[in-house]
């Protein structure tokens, strides 16, 4: 096994790790970081469609549906019919679920951004970068 092929097991194993554990968002409460990307994925706004909420999750409508059903119970989310197309729903945040997304910007997002900004120059980010979105080329064939 090579340095590499170990480095990205352990990463693997971290973030499955991390993917199992429910973490603390402001007055919102535990969400799981698959609710926390849901969330993050619709967004401040208009909503998004539960067809194109799967597609930016890259899950099926299925999943998107039990997802959004927990966060629903939690008074994050709404569904509400789409305005002109009946066989459409659009997913929006509620106050809970705002005050969750600006959490996740404010300590996931800002605070890596941060660090990561802090441990490499412009050159090592752009190489780092361009290594992960080789990898995930990678896992996705």
């Amino acid at each position: 096994m090579t340095k590499t092929s170990a480095l990205l097991g352990r990463l693997v194993h971290q973030i499955r790790k991390r993917e199992r554990q429910p973490r603390m968002f402001g007055s919102a409460g535990a969400l799981t970081p698959s609710e926390i990307h849901t969330i993050d994925a619709i967004g401040c706004g208009n909503g998004v469609l539960m067809s194109e909420l799967a597609d930016r999750l890259g899950v099926t409508k299925g999943a998107v549906t039990q997802i959004v059903e927990r966060l629903e119970s939690k008074k994050l989310v709404r569904r509400d019919p789409h305005p002109q197309d009946s066989r459409s729903v659009t997913v929006t945040l509620m106050e809970k679920g705002e005050v969750a997304f600006l959490e996740h910007e404010e300590v996931n997002v800002r605070r890596f951004d941060e660090w990561i900004s802090a441990e490499l120059n412009k050159e090592e980010l752009r190489s780092f970068e361009k290594g992960l979105t080789k990898l995930i080329d990678f896992m996705n064939d």
